[in-house]
C-alpha cells in the first residue's frame, strides 16, 4: 500500500480507532468498581496496547491481502464476470468466485454497475451477481476460522522475501498476498493473547452476555461495520472473540448477520450522486441484506444446531475452553450457511426484485438527464485495483466517443444546409467532450499514483494519448468545421448536389475511421485498429478525388465560386486532419511489431 492509498483509507481507520477506544473506555468505567471490590484488576494499559496493536496488524494484513489478490487476479476476474453471466445461476456463481478472489463485494458491485450502464448486463442479471458476491464474502471468515497462528510468522517471512527479492511483478503481488494473510493470523494471535486475562474478569464476561440478545447484537454489529466499512473485518473480529470464549454461538451468528447489513453502507455511500444504475444496485444490496436477516433472525437456534452438527467438536474439553475451540468454526459455517441459504431463496425472484427496485428508483426525466454531463464509468472504489480501473477508463472512452461520433454525423448536414441553431448545438456538444476528457485525464492521473507494473504503466500512457486525440477531433469539429458552416451562411454559399455527394462520402469514411478507432481503444481490438490504419490509402484517394472535383468547379461559371472553393477545400483538409488523429488513436492499441511493418 502506498501513501496515497493510506490517506484514502484514513476515514476508515480513524473511526475504527475511536470506536475501539470508546469501547475500552466504557469497559474500564464499568469494571472499575468491580475491580476495586475484588481487589484485582488486569493490566489495562498493556492490554489496550496489545489489543490495538493486534487489531492494527489484523486490519492492515486484510488490506494487504486484498491488494495482492486484486493485483494478481483483478484482470482475469473482470473478464470472468463479463463473460459468465448468461443467466442468474451463472451470475451468482461468478459473483461468488470473483468476490472470493478479490475480497471485496463493493468492487464486484461497482463492476456490475459499469456493465449495466454499458448495456452488457440487465438489472435482473446483476442481482444474481450481487447475490453471489454476498456468498463470496464468507470466504474471509472461513480463512480466519482456521486459526493457523503457528504458521503466521513463517508466512510473513516468506511473503516479505518474495516481495523484496523477486523481480517479477506477479511474484511480488503473491508475496504481498501471502504476507497480508500471515499478518491477519498474527494479528489474531496478538489480540487473543491480549484478551486472555479477560477470561477470568467477571465484569467483562457479564458485558458479553448482553450480546445474546440477537436484535441488540445485529444493531451493534451493523453500526460497527458501517463505520469500518468492512463486513469481513467485523466477522474476523467476532471469530477472534469467539476463539477466546467470550461470545456464544448464538451471539456470534447475530453479529455476523448484522455485519451483512452494515456493509450496505459502503454501497449506499458509493451511489450518492451516481447514475440510476448505481443507486438501484445499492438498493438491491440493502434489500437483500435486510430481508435475509429478517427471514433468519427468528431461526438463529436452528442455524446454531445445524452448524454444531456439521462442525468439528471437542468433547474432551469443557467450559470456555470448549467454547473457544468450537465456536470460531461454527460461526464461520453459520455465516456461509446464512448467505448461501439467502442466495438459494432470492435467486428465483431476480426478475421480481428488479421490477420492484426499478419502481422504487425510477428513471429521471430525459430532459433532466440531458442537463447532467458527467463520466459514467469512473468509480473511485476501483482506484486501488489499477487493472480494473483502466478497464473502466476504456468504457468511458466509448462513452466519450459516442458524443464525438454524434458530432461527426451531424456536422456535414449542418454545414451544407443547416442553420445557426443546428451549428450551435454541435458546438455545445464539444463542451460535453471537454468535460469527459477532463474527468478521464484526472482519473488516469489518480491511477498513476497507484503501484503499477510495466504493462499497466504503458496502458495508462496509451490511454492518455488516445483520449487526447479523441478530444482533438472534437475541437476540430467545434473550432473549424462549425466556423465553416457559419461562413457558408454568412457568404450565402450554395453547394451543388455533386459537391454535396463528394463531401458526404468523404465524411462517411472519416466517421467510419473514428468509430473503428474508438472501438479499438475501448475494446483493445487490434483488428479494428488495423482497419483504421489501413484506411490511409483510401482516405488519400478520396481526398485527391475531392480536390480534383473542386478544381474543376473553380473554372465553372458559378456564383461565389471562389469562396465556395476555399470553404470546400478547407473542409477536405480538416477531414484529413480528423483522420490523422483517428489513426493516432488506433496506433496506441497496436503492438510495436505491427507498427514497425507499417
Amino acid at each position: 500500500m502506498n501513501l496515497e492509498q493510506f490517506h484514502r483509507r484514513q476515514p476508515v481507520v480513524l473511526p475504527l480507532a475511536v470506536c475501539v477506544f470508546a469501547l475500552l473506555s466504557a469497559l474500564l468505567a464499568r469494571s472499575a468498581l468491580a475491580a476495586e471490590a475484588s481487589g484485582s484488576s488486569p493490566d489495562w494499559l498493556m492490554m489496550s496496547v496489545e489489543l490495538l496493536g493486534g487489531l492494527a496488524i489484523f486490519l492492515f494484513g486484510m488490506m494487504q491481502m486484498e491488494d495482492g489478490l486484486k493485483a494478481v487476479a483483478g484482470e482475469r476476474m473482470k473478464k470472468l464476470l463479463a463473460t459468465l453471466t448468461v443467466n442468474r445461476f451463472a451470475g451468482a456463481g461468478t459473483g461468488a468466485l470473483v468476490t472470493a478472489v478479490i475480497q471485496s463485494s463493493s468492487v464486484t458491485t461497482v463492476l456490475v454497475v459499469g456493465f449495466i450502464s454499458a448495456g452488457l448486463m440487465s438489472l435482473s442479471q446483476s442481482i444474481g451477481v450481487i447475490i453471489g458476491a454476498k456468498i463470496g464474502t464468507t470466504i474471509t471468515g472461513q480463512i480466519v476460522a482456521f486459526k493457523i497462528t503457528k504458521a503466521a510468522l513463517g508466512m510473513i517471512a516468506v511473503g516479505f522475501a518474495m516481495l523484496f527479492i523477486a523481480k517479477d511483478d506477479k511474484v511480488k503481488h503473491y508475496g504481498v498476498m501471502l504476507m497480508g494473510l500471515g499478518m491477519v493470523f498474527f494479528g489474531m494471535h496478538v489480540m487473543g493473547e491480549a484478551m486472555h486475562p479477560l477470561r477470568s474478569f467477571q465484569p467483562f464476561l457479564d458485558l458479553m452476555t448482553t450480546m445474546d440478545n440477537p436484535v441488540l447484537a445485529v444493531l451493534i454489529s451493523a453500526a460497527f461495520t458501517a463505520i469500518i466499512q468492512s463486513s469481513s473485518a467485523t466477522t474476523g473480529i467476532v471469530i477472534v472473540m469467539a476463539a477466546q470464549g467470550f461470545i456464544s454461538l448464538h451471539a456470534g451468528i447475530a453479529l455476523a448477520m448484522g455485519a451483512n447489513i452494515g456493509t450496505c453502507a459502503t454501497a449506499l455511500l458509493a451511489a450518492i450522486g451516481k447514475p440510476r444504475e448505481a443507486v438501484r444496485a445499492s438498493v438491491v444490496h440493502i434489500m437483500l441484506a435486510c430481508t435475509g436477516v429478517a427471514i433468519w433472525l427468528p431461526f438463529i437456534g436452528f442455524i446454531a444446531n445445524l452448524v454444531t452438527a456439521i462442525s468439528p467438536s471437542y468433547p474432551d474439553l469443557s467450559g470456555s475452553a470448549r467454547l473457544a475451540a468450537e465456536t470460531p468454526r461454527q460461526i464461520a459455517n453459520a455465516h456461509t450457511f446464512f448467505n448461501v441459504a439467502n442466495g438459494m431463496i432470492f435467486i428465483w425472484f431476480t426478475t421480481q426484485i428488479a421490477r420492484l427496485v426499478e419502481w422504487l428508483v425510477p428513471d429521471k426525466a430525459l430532459e433532466e438527464e440531458a442537463l447532467i454531463v458527467r463520466t459514467r464509468f469512473l468509480q473511485e472504489e476501483l482506484l486501488g485495483t489499477p487493472s480494473l480501473a483502466l478497464d473502466q477508463v476504456r468504457m468511458e472512452v466509448m462513452h466519450m466517443g459516442e458524443t464525438v461520433n454524434t458530432m461527426l454525423q451531424r456536422i456535414m448536414p449542418a454545414i451544407i444546409k443547416g442553420d445557426r441553431e443546428a451549428l450551435e448545438e454541435i458546438r455545445q456538444m464539444d463542451d460535453t467532450v471537454d468535460i469527459l476528457h477532463a474527468g478521464i485525464i484526472d482519473y488516469l492521473g489518480r491511477i498513476s499514483k497507484q503501484p503499477l507494473n510495466d504493462e499497466q504503466t504503458r496502458e495508462l500512457l496509451q490511454l492518455m494519448e488516445a483520449v487526447s486525440n479523441l478530444e482533438n477531433i472534437g475541437d476540430i469539429v467545434e473550432t473549424n468545421l462549425v466556423v465553416l458552416g457559419y461562413d457558408r451562411i454568412k457568404d450565402r454559399i450554395e453547394i451543388s448536389e455533386a459537391t454535396q455527394g463528394v463531401l458526404n462520402g468523404f465524411q462517411q469514411a472519416i466517421t467510419r475511421a473514428v468509430t473503428a478507432a474508438v472501438q479499438a481503444v475501448a475494446q483493445r481490438n487490434q483488428r479494428a485498429a488495423q482497419v483504421v490504419t489501413g484506411m490511409k490509402e483510401e482516405i488519400n484517394e478520396i481526398a485527391d478525388s475531392a480536390a480534383l472535383h473542386e478544381a474543376r468547379r473553380l473554372v465553372a461559371e458559378e456564383p461565389n465560386r471562389i469562396p465556395a472553393y476555399t470553404m470546400e477545400i478547407d473542409l477536405i483538409e480538416k477531414q484529413k486532419r480528423i483522420y490523422y488523429f483517428a489513426k493516432r488513436m488506433a496506433r496506441t492499441v497496436l503492438p510495436a511489431a505491427i507498427l514497425q511493418r507499417e
